[in-house]
């Protein structure tokens, strides 16, 4: 399962305690943060649990699913201005919006 990360890859521990918790809960307990594709990868679960993950994952912890696949790797970007001083634009705001103009596009 392919989870897609916040711009500038930032997590609070609350949020990466809740991933967790639910991925021992739901699946393997196997992750693999930022692969070749940039997203959080879940790995190891059984079909009936995929819904529940689904479930708890859009609605209780208000995160976005999957990605484009080949057509589409998932952005990336830079701190920028929320830690860099010499960012002259706001990197995350960038890749927000071009995730979703061209996501959207794709689906």
């Amino acid at each position: 399962m392919r989870v897609s990360q916040p711009a500038g890859k930032y997590y609070s521990t609350d949020y990466l305690k809740k991933l967790c918790d639910l991925w021992d809960f739901r699946g393997s307990g196997v992750t693999n943060m930022h692969g070749s594709t940039g997203d959080i990868i879940l790995l190891g679960t059984t079909t009936k649990q995929l819904e529940e993950v689904f479930w708890t994952l859009t609605h209780d912890m208000g995160q976005d699913l999957g990605g484009s696949g080949s057509n589409l790797r998932t952005p990336s970007d830079c701190l920028g201005q929320s830690r860099c001083e010499y960012a002259c634009y706001d990197t995350n705001a960038l890749v927000y919006f071009l995730t979703n103009e061209y996501q959207d596009e794709l689906h």
